[in-house]
């Protein structure tokens, strides 16, 4: 983090990139310093290892992706629908500010190299324990219709905003080029549509 900005983001990119197409154990560091036009004695001056390149990344990815959005989430909002629907824009809004990060994280998710393996589970299973927790933190289900189970109601809300973001999502890695096709606003009125069956399925007032 002491290197100057633009040799930095360089680096950064070009492993970013590195190990989300290849993964951990196909990486090349010898692909990477050429992408990031530095010496490869530079990068191992700054990073021991492979290993230790791997985890900053991991470790700087997670940070601007908690840190934004915990910046912009409102735990005040209780009801369920409303929260779980402001997770997921968040979501999207995040992903298509940092699309890189986005799908390195997103590999490292499936990482099975044993070298780093038991090291990222341990991690991950922290990280979203944790996420979990503030997610489900105060929530107001009062307002569920009699007679439904609250649990599987939330599940079903929290897979169909799941559902959904996902797919915008992969439209948008898909469609790079058009970003009229992915206007937070146009996506937000197609969500609210799902919003308001799931409300008249499951709430006593709408």
């Amino acid at each position: 983090m002491n290197l100057e900005d633009e040799k930095k983001d360089r680096i950064i990119n070009a492993a970013l990139k590195e190990f989300a197409l290849k993964g951990y154990r196909n990486a090349s560091t010898n692909e990477i310093v050429s992408k990031a036009g530095i010496s490869k004695g530079l990068l191992f001056h700054y990073f021991n290892n492979k290993k230790s390149l791997y985890f900053f990344l991991i470790e700087y990815s997670e940070n601007i992706f908690v840190n934004d959005f915990y910046t912009k989430f409102d735990l005040n909002e209780t009801d369920i629908i409303k929260r779980f629907r402001q997770i997921s824009i968040l979501k999207i809004e995040l992903i298509r500010k940092h699309p890189q990060m986005y799908d390195f994280l997103l590999s490292s998710m499936t990482e099975d190299s044993a070298e780093i393996k038991n090291e990222l589970d341990g991690r991950y299973k922290n990280i979203f324990d944790d996420f979990y927790k503030k997610l489900i933190t105060n929530l107001d289900t009062s307002n569920i219709k009699d007679g439904l189970d609250v649990r599987q109601v939330s599940e079903i809300i929290v897979w169909t905003m799941q559902g959904f973001a996902n797919r915008e999502l992969e439209k948008l890695r898909k469609n790079t080029d058009n970003k009229n096709n992915h206007d937070v606003d146009s996506i937000m009125a197609q969500f609210d549509e799902y919003i308001d069956i799931l409300k008249n399925a499951f709430y006593k007032e709408v």
